[in-house]
């Protein structure tokens, strides 16, 4: 999770200097929303099109872990965005989805119950 950390600061960092440099302002009021929701979607677009093109991000590929929809195939679009989706609240509530794997009789997180995809690991 810290790798992916650092890396998505370098993606959201300059994501946040594309929506500033066209808006010309420090984030404020209404802007302030809108840049809060636009990086949450750049976000959102690194994750489910890393997940979707191969099942990895570049942590994951680091670390030998894929992500996989039921029978190991590759996840839909629906699974990557409910994942995604999912994630949030499951780290924010004090990584409750996290902790979930440690009771859940597949290791799984959360929010891989909840989107019907797991972590595999392995060389492929």
């Amino acid at each position: 999770m810290v790798y992916e950390a650092l890396l998505l600061a370098g993606v959201a960092f300059f994501a946040g200097l594309l929506f500033l440099g066209a808006t010309g302002t420090n984030p404020s009021g209404w802007t302030r929303h809108a840049f809060q929701v636009y990086l949450f979607l750049v976000i959102g677009l690194y994750f489910v099109g890393s997940w979707r093109r191969g099942g990895q991000t570049l942590p994951m590929k680091t670390w030998k872990l894929r992500l996989v929809g039921k029978n190991g195939a590759r996840i839909t679009l629906r699974q990557a965005i409910l994942r995604y989706l999912c994630a949030w609240p499951c780290l924010l509530l004090g990584g409750i989805g996290i902790l979930y794997a440690a009771f859940d009789r597949q290791r799984q997180f959360l929010h891989d119950r909840l989107a019907g995809t797991s972590v595999v690991t392995g060389e492929w």
